[in-house]
């Protein structure tokens, strides 16, 4: 599971990294976290960074009040799931950010609270989870919705201690032009949805600052050693 993230790049090095234009109301995030308003790139507006809300609604959903709003789609059952199935043929996006959290259970035995980490590249630069979007229309009001779902896949040896999932973060900006391709085959778009390496990824522990979405400052990303 993927539930929070951070997004903390400055304006000049986002619209360089992915050679996009960029909304006035872009600003850095030091704890996204579900139905907030994120930064995405999808699959039909690829030169442009659009504000989704996280968790997922499909265009089909009827009643609200009942709907849920998926924040993570398994990579290895979206041919399973038909919404999702139909999402990564014609509704696919790159979800920016520059690191993610993870809790990390109490080990087998012992007590205490889930510990969190924060997980980001070697090179600390950012990147972009495979993400599937989709739009709901407000039949009453013609409102759209937009919304977004990041998807996960199994966790890779850095990973593997702390969480049995990891967020999938495209490789390569080849791969982020292919994921965004839409001449690409299922194949293809399944093939990217693998674990990143290990070894160009590192992780530390945060203090429980992060651990309320009304909290979104610096120091829910700073390092803190746990006693």
């Amino acid at each position: 599971m993927c539930g929070r993230y951070t997004f903390t790049a400055p304006r000049d090095l986002v619209k360089e990294r992915f050679g996009v234009s960029l909304p006035n109301d872009l600003f850095a995030t030091y704890n996204a976290a579900p139905s907030q308003l994120l930064p995405v790139i999808t699959n039909t507006t690829p030169d442009t960074v659009q504000l989704f809300q996280w968790g997922l609604l499909p265009a089909w959903v009827k009643d609200l009040k009942t709907a849920i709003k998926p924040i993570n789609a398994r990579a290895e059952t979206l041919a399973e799931k038909p919404s999702f199935r139909q999402l990564l043929q014609r509704r696919r996006c790159l979800v920016l950010a520059d690191s993610f959290y993870e809790w990390q259970a109490p080990s087998a035995g012992s007590k205490g609270p889930k510990k969190p980490y924060r997980i980001l590249l070697q090179n600390e630069e950012p990147f972009a989870f495979a993400g599937l979007w989709d739009q709901w229309v407000n039949r009453d009001t013609g409102e759209v919705h937009p919304t977004f779902t990041i998807i996960t896949t199994a966790p890779n040896s850095l990973m593997q201690p702390i969480h049995a999932r990891m967020p999938v973060i495209l490789p390569t900006r080849e791969a982020e032009h292919m994921w965004l391709n839409d001449t690409a085959s299922d194949q293809d778009y399944q093939g990217l949805l693998q674990p990143y390496v290990a070894e160009q990824m590192q992780a530390y522990t945060v203090s429980t600052e992060v651990n309320s979405p009304g909290n979104n400052s610096a120091a829910c990303a700073a390092p803190f050693i746990w006693g």
